[in-house]
């Protein structure tokens, strides 16, 4: 028995903050807050090293990141909630807007027949207020974040995996493609199975880092992602 087509590469797995949002390095300064919260002072070499391996593993759940920096659950959980607020308040103040033509690739690659899903390494309320001030509740079929999937955020491949389980959109991994602009968002997609791995200039890493990872294709941003698939579908 023949199984019905479906369109090649039909769910489309997009990172948020660097790839289709532009936060204009609201982490950084909302880790800045989070760290003066818990007596990390500007401008030392505890908060600059900190600072550091915030930079170096962006695209990670900030929890795990935060659980790395201080050791201790309870000072995690005390940064992550300080960071969460900082960053909402900055996104509250208007501090983010779309990548160039973000919203415009997305309903491309719905057109196409595709389903997109939306990630983040935020928590789910930070992640609501983006998608808030952005106006993207309905733009795409589902949103996910870390806590959504077990709390395993990226480089673990288990928001790709809950997207592709959860959306029935495919009828294996290999027709997922995954964007986004870090390192841990190609590890992420690479070790989901996926068979397009793009990594995006628009954010946190350059092509460098991005190729280093396993990214299959660079793209200079998001919106060249939907001529990009119908050109390895052809």
């Amino acid at each position: 028995m023949q199984a019905h087509p479906r369109t090649r590469r039909g769910l489309v797995v997009l990172d948020m903050a660097g790839t289709t949002v532009a936060d204009g390095g609201l982490v950084e300064q909302a880790f800045a807050a989070a760290a003066l919260e818990l007596g990390v002072e500007p401008g030392s070499a505890d908060h600059a090293g900190k600072l550091d391996y915030v930079r170096a593993t962006m695209g990670e759940s900030k929890i795990s990141v935060f659980r790395h920096l201080f050791g201790d659950e309870t000072l995690a959980q005390r940064a992550n909630v300080a960071f969460e607020k900082a960053y909402g308040e900055l996104v509250d103040g208007g501090r983010i807007a779309p990548i160039p033509g973000a919203r415009e690739a997305v309903e491309e690659l719905r057109a196409d027949g595709r389903t997109v899903v939306l990630t983040t390494g935020f928590a789910r309320v930070t992640q609501d207020t983006i998608l808030d001030a952005l106006g993207w509740r309905d733009l795409v079929e589902l949103t996910l974040c870390p806590a959504d999937v077990g709390g395993r955020g990226r480089p673990y491949p288990d928001m790709v995996l809950g997207a592709f389980l959860r959306t029935g959109a495919v009828d294996g991994v290999s027709e997922v493609a995954v964007a986004g602009d870090t390192a841990y968002d190609m590890l992420s997609g690479v070790r989901s199975g996926a068979s397009v791995v793009a990594g995006v200039l628009t954010g946190a890493h350059d092509g460098e880092a991005l190729r280093g990872a396993g990214a299959t294709h660079v793209l200079g941003s998001v919106a060249e992602l939907p001529a990009l698939l119908r050109g390895v579908e052809e």
